[in-house]
């Protein structure tokens, strides 16, 4: 059992990179960095001592925020810059089977790369999913009740129970959406692999059957976070980083509640600790 070291990686526009690593050592990480794309692509304006690269990290994660000013669309700049930067780094990462997660806007980075649902390779020439504006036409900050698949290959999810979480949004762009020409068989390949991690349900448990505020943005078939085949690479909407502690919850005062995304963390940490 070696040491857990966790690269949690940024650019300017990050902002929950620090909950990201809160949650990362609250779930027994033995080292948590935040990592610049700059120091990884050892730009010549970062000093040589800040250089480096993925392989000294078991866990690769990738924060929310708005990267670049979600200029273009949302994640789409920032996968940009790591495709041309550090595609081969990336590539190596995800086919050694280590952890790559990412949440809102590092989930739309991880379907800009084509590493989700990664139906094409590791690191494809196209997408072949999108994340795209909400159906509301508006950015949604609230909560959302999810329930985790039963079914599912995906390492970062095996100590989350199958009750309802209720984990926070924050996104304008989070309608995961296939092309329109394929989406029904998209939706079908991505069911029968066990792809789909999260959805969106009723605080009662059953489907939200695209309802809203149930689902916040319309998702095809209420799909919150999915997975690649293998399982090793996540991305979900909602943020499990700030439903670490019990006093983040909406409902504190009158109800307890075991914090629902720090499993999340626990799950991919264990993993990586028996890798």
């Amino acid at each position: 059992m070696g040491q857990v070291r966790v690269c949690v990686m940024r650019i300017e526009g990050t902002n929950r990179e620090e909950d990201a690593q809160a949650a990362f050592e609250a779930a027994g990480a033995d080292r948590v960095e935040l990592v610049h794309l700059k120091q990884l692509a050892h730009s010549d304006t970062v000093p040589r001592d800040l250089h480096r690269t993925l392989d000294d990290y078991d866990i690769l994660f990738i924060p929310g925020g708005f990267s670049a000013g979600d200029a273009v669309r949302g994640g789409a700049i920032w996968a940009a810059r790591i495709h041309a930067d550090l595609g081969d780094q990336i590539k190596s990462f995800i086919e050694s089977g280590r952890p790559v997660g990412g949440v809102c806007n590092g989930f739309q980075v991880l379907l800009e790369l084509g590493c989700l649902p990664g139906w094409a390779g590791t690191l494809p020439d196209e997408p072949e999913a999108a994340l795209i504006q909400n159906d509301i036409g508006r950015f949604q900050s609230r909560f959302a009740e999810l329930k985790r698949e039963a079914s599912t290959p995906c390492i970062w999810v095996s100590e989350v129970p199958e009750d309802n979480l209720l984990v926070p949004i924050a996104h304008g762009e989070g309608k995961f959406a296939f092309a329109p020409d394929t989406a029904e068989e998209d939706l079908k390949r991505l069911e029968a692999a066990g792809q789909i991690v999260f959805r969106y349900v009723k605080p009662d448990g059953s489907p939200a059957g695209g309802e809203f505020p149930y689902n916040p943005n319309g998702s095809i078939a209420d799909i919150a976070g999915i997975c690649n085949e293998r399982g090793n690479v996540f991305g979900m909407m909602p943020h499990p980083e700030n439903a670490i502690d019990p006093l983040q919850a909406p409902d504190w005062t009158r109800r307890p509640r075991t914090p629902c995304g720090l499993p999340i963390f626990e799950s991919a940490v264990r993993y990586a600790r028996g890798l």
